[in-house]
């Protein structure tokens, strides 16, 4: 991270641009884990060259706002998971299957019928694009392999912990060459452990440290409720937070602000870095610089300012782009201002 005190950044997703994506198609197929095709509104042979403008102007409006680290907005990926998961051997993309979401909805999920390996690189693009295209540090999200394998209807392995493990390692593969292409932060994202915590328990933590094995820089890994969007009513406490102490990442990434989460929680993990969620993204007010200034002041009462990352809520994606730029407007001037108090 930026050699400052509260550096600044996003969960991931940034919104697309309605030229880009059919937001009432998105709207009826939130977090897709198979293809969704029909969400974008370009032609298939314009499509790259479309997402690569789409996404020039989510790394623009993340410098205009002055965020420091910045993602690449996730503006290529129908949902944050997809993009990855469908892109492995052994998984029937073509006939999916249907299981319960973690919204209690019917969903139709890849099905898995071999080993699951990683046959090629899938994000390199994107990283270089960002990078090429920005002075800022930069951060790429994947999706972690505890969550994978809990939005994949199991054909071959029949054993959830077996075939975690192959994910953890076809993520790690990816992620060692994300670093290798220049990310600065690799962010991976687990919101099933909250979802499902007694497997978690098990070997979700295993999981995850076997996709950030020997990973250079900083790590991260995110927790949530589920998105705004989704979600209107959240707990103010995690099932699964402070196992996350045995993990290897140096990060946790959690959202507080909409669920108003009781910090305590973050005694639970000692020497981790916290980025914290202070913008509430259920909501459509955006946020003054001086509440985010307090929600910032509450996550010092727990933590040392080195400790402490900056960050809205995750789901982004699903906000009008202009309450987006504006929410993460008020979040830089709210580091700001807790910033210059700290300085004295």
């Amino acid at each position: 991270m930026p050699d400052i005190l509260l550096p600044t950044t996003v969960v991931g997703s940034y919104p697309q641009p309605d030229w880009l994506v059919d937001r009432g198609v998105l709207a009826q197929n939130l977090v897709p884990r198979v293809r969704m095709k029909q969400m974008w509104r370009v032609a298939e042979d314009a499509l790259e060259q479309a997402q690569d403008d789409a996404t020039l102007v989510a790394i623009r409006d993340m410098e205009r706002a002055g965020v420091d680290v910045v993602t690449d907005g996730e503006i290529r990926r129908e949902s944050y998971s997809n993009r990855f998961a469908l892109a492995l051997d052994g998984v029937d993309v073509d006939n999916p299957a249907r299981t319960m979401g973690r919204a209690g909805k019917e969903t139709l999920v890849p099905r898995v019928v071999g080993r699951i390996r990683r046959n090629r690189p899938v994000e390199v693009r994107d990283v270089e694009f960002l990078v090429a295209n920005t002075d800022r540090r930069t951060k790429i999200t994947l999706p972690g392999p505890f969550t994978l394998s809990q939005q994949a209807s199991d054909e071959y392995y029949r054993d959830e912990e077996a075939m975690a493990m192959d994910y953890a390692a076809a993520v790690n593969a990816e992620a060692k060459d994300l670093k290798r292409a220049g990310v600065d932060v690799i962010q991976l994202d687990e919101p099933w452990m909250q979802a499902r915590p007694e497997a978690a328990a098990r070997f979700g933590v295993k999981a995850l440290n076997r996709a950030l094995e020997g990973l250079e820089g900083t790590t991260v890994v995110h927790l949530c409720f589920g998105y705004a969007a989704v979600v209107k009513e959240k707990p103010s406490g995690y099932s699964f937070l402070p196992q996350l102490a045995d993990c290897t990442a140096a990060q946790i990434s959690i959202e507080a602000a909409q669920p108003r989460l009781d910090l305590g929680v973050l005694d639970s993990l000692p020497g981790k870095t916290i980025m914290l969620g202070v913008i509430d993204l259920g909501s459509a007010e955006v946020e003054t610089p001086a509440v985010v200034a307090d929600r910032i002041r509450a996550g010092l009462r727990r933590l040392p300012a080195e400790r402490l990352v900056v960050a809205p809520d995750c789901g982004m994606k699903y906000l009008p782009r202009p309450r987006a730029f504006a929410k993460l407007r008020a979040m830089v001037e709210g580091a700001a201002i807790v910033r210059r108090e700290l300085a004295g």
